[in-house]
């Protein structure tokens, strides 16, 4: 008899909560196939959120999670020091404007959003199955409908207005450098979601030209990253304008993501 490995006993608890039912059966023969598990199961945490993955969207990493940590302890502490200042959110009705672009399931901004009192988030994003994987997931995790406008938008496309804070995981995978990614990535995950043409900057420079106009005089933008991009991306923040940015790590030591003021 074949011993169960650890994706199939976690799909058996958390999906089947222990029924080897015949549709387990068939969620075995996908993982089996080399599907990912997560979109075996449908679903992912995601910072304490549940995010639905019904529509297939990119799969978030645990790298992505951790920075979008980082920026809501960041986004937290301004808030704690506009309400000493008497600018309660609350009180006062404020909101923090953040953009979530190339949102694709929407986890970083739901996270924003569940996390950040008083917090708006718009969400941006140019494929129509995650418009719809987004708006399921902020209903989900129940984000009220007057927090929250989904954006269908190719890059700024379709954006208007200023934010405090611009969120982005863009694709950025090279081309030149297919055949190092995962083959269940390959297989079933958006190509359009991880790869940024031949270098993997194309997105991030149509990003970068255009985020400035869309960054308050006083706001952040975080952005993710590969590792090896660090030099080049240093490079295009001196080119584009941008007066001050900092890179920092993944949890696995990797450089992982920069934060840039305007």
């Amino acid at each position: 008899m074949q011993s169960m490995n650890k994706e199939e006993q976690w799909l058996l608890d958390e999906k089947y909560h222990g029924r080897k039912t015949a549709a387990y059966q068939k969620d075995v023969l996908r993982l089996r196939r080399g599907e990912p598990k997560d979109y075996v199961i449908g679903f992912v945490e995601f910072l304490g959120c549940k995010i639905d993955l019904s529509k297939r969207p990119l799969i978030p990493r645990f790298e992505t999670e951790f920075w979008a940590e980082q920026a809501i302890e960041a986004m937290s502490e301004w808030q704690i020091a506009n309400s000493k200042k008497g600018h309660s959110l609350l009180a006062t009705g404020f909101s923090l404007r953040v953009l979530d672009i190339f949102s694709g399931s929407g986890a970083i901004g739901i996270a924003i959003a569940k996390k950040i009192p008083g917090a708006h988030v718009a969400f941006a994003d140019s494929e129509e199955n995650c418009i719809g994987q987004i708006a399921i997931n902020c209903s989900l995790n129940k984000i009220p409908a007057d927090r929250y406008e989904i954006i269908q938008s190719d890059v700024f496309e379709n954006i208007a207005g200023t934010f405090d804070v611009i969120v982005a995981n863009p694709p950025y995978i090279p081309l030149k450098n297919k055949h190092k990614v995962q083959e269940s990535a390959i297989n079933h995950e958006p190509h359009v979601s991880l790869f940024g043409k031949e270098d993997g900057l194309f997105y991030i420079k149509q990003f970068l030209i255009q985020a400035r106009s869309c960054l308050a005089p006083a706001g952040k933008l975080y952005m993710e990253f590969d590792s090896h991009q660090k030099p080049a991306i240093a490079k295009l923040l001196k080119q584009y304008g941008y007066k001050a940015w900092k890179f920092k790590k993944d949890q696995y030591g990797r450089w992982r993501y920069v934060v840039v003021g305007n």
